[in-house]
């Protein structure tokens, strides 16, 4: 290589590097975009989260605002291809009411038209997590937070429900200090299991949260929460690394162990397996895929979001039998306790882990009075400190670091 070649050669790396740093913003900024949508919905969702209101209704009202905030950006074709971008079909409402006076029906079923309990209502004092997703160009935000319906700073939450909220928000906020580089997927389990007992609650057993990236929820590396035997044995260990993207879906029980069960329900939420080729015989079974893969592409659908509701059930059968399409599956805990759920999404930049997703809009400490309290100094000490560390921080402590070396 000539002295002028080399020359040049940092030159090129420079540019390279700029390219990549403008791709890793623009990305960011989609995710971002997504986010605000998500959290302007979920004020609205909020506001209208009052006793009385029907489930379904808010369900309804959710996907529509998500279609219209996406609708208003990114217009704008690029190199003659048009950007995708609408909701994630996860715009849910689960009303833990209590268990022992009547029945919870799981939010999917309360989508479903037709579904006998579709009509079920808010009540005063219902533990409800209001869940929502979007994505542009297939970088998706998904973000979920807990509200008592009814609760207020003069007559606040009391007893469990106040616990398992409380224990849920405190988990999520340690989570989001533990997910960053270095750092190993179990720290997450491990963290999340301790502080959630400082109100007598634990983590939903076996639920997972995972890496995201374009056009993909559910990535290969995960976190899981209050493992069995089992999953702990088989579940792969993953350390973070800078640059990568999670969704993390906190949910805490009142329970006992945590567990739940998988009940006989019939679900409506689905979502295509990219992995998985199949060519399907059935005429309607193709054309219901078809429209599966325009509409939702790899993320998860509604089937009330299809064309014909009876005709898309009837197609979905043969792809469900191929795997080319997987339910979610309908999960229930027992009767008598609540469950609390925070979902955030978080990128780990160069500067520490930043939150893309907005805080809660509800949670405020004087809405949920508890009994217990957090009392482990190592785990109060990690909640107070900033999520990122500031510049000026930094430059003190490289500096201290450097007068120390210099003394010894």
């Amino acid at each position: 290589m000539s002295d002028k070649e080399q020359a040049a050669a940092p030159a090129a790396v420079e540019e390279k590097k700029q390219v990549s740093s403008t791709e890793a913003d623009l990305t960011k900024y989609k995710h971002q975009t997504a986010a605000d949508i998500i959290h302007g919905v979920t004020k609205k969702l909020i506001e209208l989260a009052v006793e009385g209101a029907k489930v379904l209704d808010l369900c309804v009202e959710g996907d529509k605002l998500i279609e219209a905030g996406t609708a208003g950006v990114y217009n704008k074709s690029v190199k003659g291809v048009k950007v995708s971008k609408g909701a994630l079909d996860l715009c849910t409402l689960n009303a833990d009411a209590d268990l022992e006076t009547r029945p919870r029906v799981p939010y999917e079923h309360l989508r479903e038209q037709r579904h006998p309990q579709s009509e079920q209502v808010l009540a005063k004092d219902d533990v409800v997590k209001i869940q929502l997703g979007a994505h542009i160009d297939g970088f998706a935000s998904i973000s979920a937070e807990t509200i008592v319906v009814g609760a207020t700073a003069e007559s606040p939450a009391t007893g469990r429900r106040a616990d398992v909220v409380k224990a849920a928000w405190h988990a999520a906020e340690l989570a989001m200090r533990t997910i960053k580089v270095g750092n190993k997927n179990w720290n997450v389990t491990e963290a999340i299991g301790n502080i959630s007992g400082a109100w007598g609650c634990k983590p939903v057993e076996g639920m997972l949260s995972c890496q995201q990236t374009q056009n993909v929820i559910d990535g290969k590396k995960r976190i899981i929460l209050n493992p069995s035997e089992g999953q702990k044995r088989d579940f792969e260990t993953a350390t973070f690394v800078e640059g990568e993207v999670y969704g993390m879906d906190v949910l805490i029980s009142s329970g006992d162990d945590g567990k739940a069960r998988i009940e006989e329900s019939r679900t409506t939420i689905y979502q295509r397996d990219s992995t998985i080729t199949y060519q399907l015989k059935m005429k309607n079974s193709r054309a219901v895929f078809s429209e599966v893969q325009k509409k939702a592409g790899a993320f998860p659908f509604n089937i009330r979001s299809l064309e014909d509701e009876k005709r898309s059930r009837m197609g979905l059968q043969e792809a469900v039998q191929h795997n080319l399409v997987k339910p979610y599956e309908v999960v229930y805990t027992p009767a008598g306790t609540f469950v609390a759920g925070f979902h955030f999404t978080i990128v780990l930049l160069p500067g520490g882990p930043s939150l893309i997703t907005h805080p809660p809009i509800w949670y405020k400490p004087e809405l949920v009075k508890t009994e217990k309290e957090l009392e482990d100094e190592e785990l109060k000490a990690t909640l107070a400190r900033n999520l990122r560390e500031s510049k000026k921080s930094k430059k003190k402590k490289t500096k201290t670091e450097g007068e120390e070396a210099k003394e010894e």
